[in-house]
């Protein structure tokens, strides 16, 4: 429920807790990782953890990411804008091991190969406790095309949508296999049936990546091949979603997947066609409303539903909830639930806590007490 007391973070065992903060991984999501880490890295509290960053570089190599060690020695102001994945390799397991003290992973590694469960079933299996949703939570919610069948299956309203294969759109024999694909090459039928299903314009996006890397807004036939063509170069999966006139509505969720509590809602209006990718992480120029100017019934209606679909995703710890708000329609839509939100200076999640009451700083300790408490409760279970 939105309105479950807060709790107090709890890091149990004696000294500082070791933090492991995971940054970078094999995703198009890469370089939005390394800063969202600078941010975090600068935030946490240097006398209650032992913050050690490691880096995942693109090609999957484990690094001690000496610049950002030294930098942090120096003070958070010394940090880079963004770090660098370099410095000596690490074998995974083993830099996670619990030397002395507790140790909590804090990953922020945005996108496939690290938001996707498969970094945490790394984790659950090296018994080490980390910030944020399980495996299961995790892959539901990064691939897109399973999280609107969950959203189906749980009665949650959202706009009209298809998801394809690269194999329906270009056939079982496409002998280049993932890479490159040329629109004009899309089998005629499959864009045929999409024009007839849905409406323009209309969103074609990789089902799974984030961060609105490989998404187009289409508007006609030819730029819905582009878009298909180009989300085809991010994932073998896309997912087209009907257009819609509706504000974009963002909820910030943290606890534990039955007792969740929602911050504010908050607003955002693109300074672009659509909130892009230069709008989140570059010029910044899209208007951020926080808290977001609803009427108080919708206020309170977004953050109960921001809840409901926080514990039917299996969300753990933390996660942004993001509705599209049709006024004078269907109401709140659900669009998407992203369990490693940015935390970068314009990012939606820490404003919306830090809005709510909680600054940043606490936030990272309530989101390593969460961590903490949840590996405690599956550990006493198995």
């Amino acid at each position: 429920m939105a309105t479950t007391p807060e709790r107090t973070s709890s890091t149990s065992g004696p000294g500082r807790v070791r933090l492991v903060v995971l940054f970078g991984g094999q995703s198009a999501e890469h370089d939005v990782s390394r800063v969202t880490a600078r941010h975090v890295l600068a935030a946490a509290d240097p006398e209650r953890y032992d913050i050690v960053p490691v880096g995942i570089t693109r090609s999957g190599e484990w690094v001690r990411a000496e610049a950002a060690i030294e930098a942090l020695a120096a003070g958070a102001d010394a940090l880079p804008e963004s770090l660098a994945v370099e410095g000596p390799s690490l074998d995974p397991l083993p830099a996670l091991e619990q030397a002395s003290g507790p140790v909590v992973v804090l990953p922020l590694l945005h996108g496939p190969m690290g938001e996707d469960g498969t970094v945490q079933g790394l984790l659950e299996v090296a018994g080490v406790p980390y910030v944020g949703s399980g495996v299961l939570g995790s892959a539901m919610s990064m691939d897109k095309i399973a999280a609107k069948q969950i959203a189906d299956a749980n009665g949650f309203a959202q706009t009209a949508w298809r998801g394809l294969h690269r194999d329906d759109l270009l056939g079982p024999l496409d002998a280049d296999g993932p890479g490159t694909v040329d629109a004009a090459t899309l089998d005629d039928a499959a864009v045929a049936a999409l024009i007839d299903a849905l409406r323009f314009p209309m969103f074609v996006k990789p089902a799974n990546m984030g961060s609105s890397i490989g998404v187009s807004k289409v508007r006609d036939a030819a730029e819905l091949r582009t878009g298909l063509a180009v989300a085809l170069d991010h994932d073998e999966w896309v997912v087209v979603e009907e257009g819609v006139v509706a504000r974009e509505i963002e909820v910030a969720v943290l606890g534990h997947t039955t007792s969740p509590r929602a911050s504010v809602p908050g607003e955002i209006v693109p300074g672009a066609d659509f909130y892009d990718y230069d709008d989140k992480y570059a010029d910044g120029t899209a208007d951020l409303r926080v808290p977001a100017p609803l009427p108080a019934d919708v206020t309170e209606e977004v953050r109960e539903l921001a809840c409901r679909v926080f514990r039917a995703y299996r969300a753990e710890g933390m996660a942004r909830v993001d509705f599209l708000y049709e006024e004078g329609g269907r109401g709140l839509l659900l669009n998407e639930l992203n369990t490693i939100p940015g935390f970068t200076p314009i990012s939606m999640y820490p404003m919306l806590w830090q809005a709510s009451g909680l600054p940043y700083r606490a936030l990272i300790d309530e989101l390593v007490g969460l961590a903490v408490e949840r590996h405690d409760r599956v550990q006493r279970r198995r």
